[in-house]
């Protein structure tokens, strides 16, 4: 019986009021630090307009015994 484990990676991504996306290349094991990193972010003056968000995606690692 196969099994397969998908393990969530958080990316920062950072919208500009254009309409722009970036993700940083820095990724985060959990939400939590995604989250704290935003909260680092937020201490100095953002221009006006910009945003940051935390999105799951799914690694490209996973656990699967049935890859042959």
């Amino acid at each position: 019986m196969a099994s397969t484990t998908v393990a969530l990676v958080w990316y920062l991504i950072i919208a500009g009021p254009g309409g722009g996306m970036v993700a940083l290349p820095s990724t985060f094991d959990k939400r939590e630090q995604c989250t704290a990193a935003i909260a680092e972010y937020q201490k100095q003056p953002t221009p006006a307009g910009w945003s940051l968000q935390c999105v799951p995606s799914a690694s490209p690692f996973t656990d699967s015994s049935s890859a042959d």
